[in-house]
């Protein structure tokens, strides 16, 4: 079975320099397992999150501003974004904040799971699509997620329905 929890001498540690251990051939009950793992990191980072909708955000101690959004709400699952946002440092006005890691998730409150619908980041050396053989790259994102989501709420990030996001202007 795969934790994701480190041991708590390494807790403080940056959850990604862990050694990525997958399994070799992973099999659809290792992706389940591993979704219910990362629902119940998420729901340590957002506890009230199947009755939010709109934008929040949190500062943990790592300093950075988390943002959470609930795109859609139904009585089983929500659809979310999780992303960290960062000004482009390119002197240029007017810029969209680059959002690095990215994740389009859908949480199945019912099932207390969670996947990543759609990926974007540039932290670990992952394919950022889907490709054949589909299993382990649905497994490769998700794990991606469980560490992201560890790391987060090791760092103090929590979601609660009084801290909507603050706009910046950058």
């Amino acid at each position: 079975m795969l934790t994701l929890t480190a041991p708590s001498e390494r807790a403080a540690r940056y959850p990604w320099s862990l050694t990525l251990s997958t399994p070799e051939r992973p099999s659809v009950g290792d992706l389940m397992r591993l979704c219910e793992e990362n629902y119940a990191w998420l729901r340590r980072l957002a506890p009230g999150l199947a009755d939010w909708r709109g934008e929040l955000e949190s500062r943990g101690q790592d300093g950075m501003r988390l943002h959470l959004e609930v795109i859609e709400q139904s009585p089983y699952t929500s659809l979310l974004r999780l992303t960290y946002l960062f000004p482009q440092c390119d002197g240029q006005e007017h810029r969209i904040p680059l959002a690095d890691p990215d994740a389009l998730l859908r949480a199945y409150h019912d099932a207390r799971q969670v996947e990543v619908l759609d990926l974007r980041q540039t932290a670990l050396p992952l394919h950022n699509h889907y490709r054949s053989p589909a299993l382990e790259a649905k497994w490769r994102a998700n794990f991606f997620l469980g560490k992201w989501l560890t790391y987060c709420v090791r760092t103090g990030h929590l979601f609660t329905p009084a801290s909507p996001r603050v706009p910046e202007i950058f």
